[in-house]
């Protein structure tokens, strides 16, 4: 793979995590550059993580992992959309931000569902000759840099919309998770 094409791969693994962390900053009350960095840094990670393990796995078992991964996507993303949709209906005790919901745990469990198609090319990568570790920060940087702007971008949206923004933000996870779910199951092209 040349490198126009890893940073055309980087760049479409990105997107999800640069959807759903526009719907995190939103749902935060002016979050600073540093938070948008630090989601950034957690989305990158674990973007770059997950093709190594699917690389691996899919020297072992592919079509095991393939047949699966976009119902563990959905899931996930179902399950920390609607989430996030209950607390935006719920009437704040204070004009304060959730506290728990930009976790250490809740980005993770975030960049995890966003981050199973990049498994899943991994996975495809384990069959061309690709240098892995290279493709891996690639998919990294580029996700790093997208999420963290996304965050800043959720900033400004967030007080326009106000209590909206988290619903929406889970709106958007749970669309995510739909469009994984669709494109794999064939029904979206």
């Amino acid at each position: 793979m040349n490198l126009s094409a890893t940073l055309i791969l980087a760049f479409g693994m990105s997107m999800d995590a640069f959807a759903a962390s526009i719907g995190k900053g939103a749902t935060l009350h002016r979050p600073r550059f540093r938070e948008a960095f630090r989601t950034g840094l957690i989305f990158g990670a674990i973007e770059a993580i997950t093709p190594l393990i699917g690389w691996g796995l899919g020297l072992m078992a592919s079509r095991y992992i393939m047949a699966w991964d976009h119902w563990v996507a959905f899931a996930l993303l179902f399950i920390l959309g609607s989430r996030m949709i209950m607390e935006g209906m719920k009437t704040p005790a204070a004009d304060e931000p959730c506290k728990d919901c930009h976790s250490f745990w809740v980005l993770a469990a975030t960049a995890v569902a966003t981050s199973l198609d990049a498994l899943a090319i991994g996975v495809g990568l384990a069959f061309l000759q690709v240098n892995i570790i290279h493709t891996a920060l690639a998919i990294g940087m580029t996700t790093m840099l997208m999420a963290t702007l996304g965050m800043l971008i959720g900033r400004f949206i967030g007080p326009m919309l106000g209590k909206r923004a988290e619903m929406l933000g889970g709106v958007v996870l749970i669309g995510i998770g739909c469009n994984i779910l669709l494109q794999h199951l064939g029904l979206l092209a």
